[in-house]
């Protein structure tokens, strides 16, 4: 009976055994699987964001949830909390609580206790090894030598084992310039579902950071590994771990140095003259390159949540304004390259007032008879009208197109829009037109345009991304200058320039945009805006233009305020910014003068020296200085 008995007992022993290891083995390994095995997705690294000459303009730092297993503190959580607390950013109280164990009954009925829990998220690399050190070095006021092994094993444990990181890395977008370029760079965030909620994955939402999107982010890896009761992970039994492909980094055509000069001068702009928003442009005219692009009010992307989506918009190419008097160049550069006009031809401006299918369009000032030229320079809306008369509305409607009106200029940055261009035009469009009203520009296309004029009359496609690179440094996509037409010969092109160089003078409408070593050439617009009813009184949109050396461009600034309280003339208020952002640029820049140059104790004085000749025809270094950065 004995026998019997243990052999009924080993029976079933066998029968549990081959129930549990043949008939239930593929169920069971699933559950055990499922229970300790993990597969992880491995972020790769966020592409950097960078400037022309290599500065950091946006990163990406991997940091660590520190998480905590109570089971292995006990009743020390006090000195714990109180040592890591400044560490992790959490009140000691807080954190505590958090510390300390909780006991439940399982399922089965067991009596267990939490050994997991999440302490702080997203902290950065260096601040867990110093939690690392602080807990090594922790000292809980018993002399451990003297305790006995289960009691030494619990402090050992503590130190080593009861503060752990969670084994997928996170990483956060950092900005270390902060508010600089904000508008360009742009900034990270959860996109929006087509329900209303959020997303889970952080992606880029504005800027470059959106529109270089599918680059910068790189391709995941994965890890398929196994974790202890702790969910700790067992690096001994990682089963697969393919390493991340980590993303491109974007040099943009930017200049750090250039950016902040702008924005220090919109800057001062702002505060002198407070308009609702003002906004500049820095512009290679040969290459289309952007050098610096900047609005005001601006946003630190550090800290979305201090601004508002208003604050946050760029408005350089999300913004629509009528341009005022700097659309003039369209129209008189367009009937200079037909020979409709030329510089030397009078143009009756009926003394400020020209009464034109029933309405009346006015000047600032009562001219009289004015040249081609002299249209510009006093920057009269009648005589440009009349240029606009004269040369038809079908040649006014290309010119401005190809001068890229109406469309999109393709820069790599998302929001851009393509403006107002009406097809069909009422009696009086081909009298407002020209002088900037009945369409509508962004501050992007009006820059591009003046470029055009500066370029020998060949519109660029504006580029704001040099090229992309690999974290080893090579060059996977590089971007070369575009051309996208020839708008307007060379000959009507130097006519232009000729006509723009004297809107600086004391004779035209920017003399406060004048340069002492550069020849400029520009032009000045003040627009009434327009609202739901018509124009608003009282509000303009105010813009300055330029471009220098005049004849042998390097650079072109264009400087635009929204609404300045107080003197709104384009000259008067823009001028002014546009000259010192164009006198610093061209010092960093070490762009040679083109103007006459006196040696030191010259001029007017009794027997100074005679003035030099221009660099530019003697080739001399002006100051020693080197000529041109880029």
């Amino acid at each position: 009976m004995l026998a019997l008995l243990v052999a009924s007992a080993f029976a079933g022993l066998g029968y549990r055994l081959v129930d549990l290891q043949v008939l239930r083995h593929d169920e069971l390994t699933k559950k055990a699987r499922k229970e300790t095995h993990d597969t992880y997705a491995l972020a790769p690294k966020r592409g950097d964001i960078l400037d022309r000459n290599g500065n950091l303009l946006a990163t990406s730092v991997f940091v660590k949830t520190v998480c905590a297993d109570p089971s292995l503190i006990g009743n020390r959580q006090g000195e714990v909390a109180r040592a890591l607390a400044p560490l992790l950013g959490v009140p000691e109280k807080e954190l505590a609580e958090r510390l300390a164990q909780r006991i439940r009954l399982n399922a089965k009925g067991e009596v267990v206790t939490n050994q997991y829990v999440v302490l702080q998220r997203k902290v950065p690399m260096d601040v867990w090894q110093h939690v690392q050190e602080v807990m090594n070095q922790l000292s809980f006021g018993v002399n451990e030598k003297l305790l006995k092994k289960p009691e030494k094993a619990f402090y050992r444990d503590l130190r080593a084992k009861a503060i752990f990181v969670d084994p997928i890395e996170e990483q956060v977008r950092i900005y270390p310039n902060q508010t600089l370029a904000a508008h360009l760079i742009g900034y990270m965030g959860y996109l929006q579902g087509t329900n209303g909620t959020a997303g889970t994955n952080v992606v880029g939402l504005d800027g470059i950071e959106r529109s270089l999107e599918s680059k910068l982010v790189g391709a995941s890896g994965w890890r398929e590994t196994e974790h202890d009761r702790q969910l700790r992970e067992l690096v001994a039994y990682r089963e697969e771990d393919l390493q991340p492909h980590n993303g491109l980094n974007a040099v943009l055509t930017i200049d750090s140095v250039i950016q902040h000069v702008l924005e220090e001068q919109l800057a001062a702009g702002m505060q002198k003259h407070s308009p609702d928003a003002i906004m500049g442009i820095v512009v290679r005219p040969r290459t289309g390159e952007i050098l610096a692009m900047a609005t005001l009010p601006t946003f630190n992307p550090n800290m979305l949540n201090a601004t508002s989506a208003a604050v946050r918009r760029n408005r350089v190419v999300a913004d629509l304004q009528e341009p005022g008097s700097t659309f003039k160049i369209v129209v008189v550069s367009g009937a200079l390259n037909d020979h409709v006009i030329t510089l030397e031809e009078p143009f009756n401006c009926e003394n400020g007032k020209f009464l034109f299918c029933g309405k009346w369009l006015s000047d600032h000032k009562p001219y009289g008879m004015l040249s081609g030229e002299q249209i510009i320079t006093k920057s009269s809306n009648i005589g440009a009208a009349k240029v606009g008369i004269k040369m038809g509305e079908p040649r006014l409607y290309q010119y401005i197109r190809d001068y890229g009106f109406g469309v999109k200029s393709g820069i790599e940055l998302p929001g851009e829009i393509s403006g107002i261009l009406h097809t069909n035009w009422n009696k009086l469009s081909i009298s407002r037109i020209p002088m900037g009203h009945e369409v509508g520009v962004t501050p992007l296309q009006m820059a591009m345009a003046m470029c055009t004029v500066a370029n020998k009359g060949v519109l660029m496609k504006p580029m704001i991304v040099d090229r992309l690179v690999d974290q080893q440094g090579n060059v996977v996509m590089k971007n070369q200058p575009k051309e996208v037409r020839q708008v307007i010969g060379l000959e009507a092109d130097k006519l232009m320039i000729q006509a723009l160089k004297t809107v600086v003078t004391a004779e035209g409408t920017a003399p406060e945009a004048k340069l002492d070593d550069y020849t400029v050439a520009g032009k000045t617009g003040t627009a009434q805006e327009a609202g739901p009813n018509g124009y608003i009184e009282g509000k303009f949109y105010s813009s300055f233009i330029g471009f220098f050396p005049a004849d042998n461009p390097e650079i072109c600034i264009y400087v635009g305020m929204d609404n300045p309280k107080g003197a709104h003339y384009g000259g008067t208020v823009s001028a002014p910014v546009f000259k010192e952002v164009a006198k610093k640029v061209a010092n960093y820049l070490n762009i040679r003068p083109d103007k006459e140059i006196l040696p030191p104790g010259s001029g007017t004085t009794p027997g100074g020296a005679q003035t030099m000749k221009t660099a530019a025809a003697t080739g001399l270094p002006p100051t020693g200085k080197p000529t041109g950065k880029y």
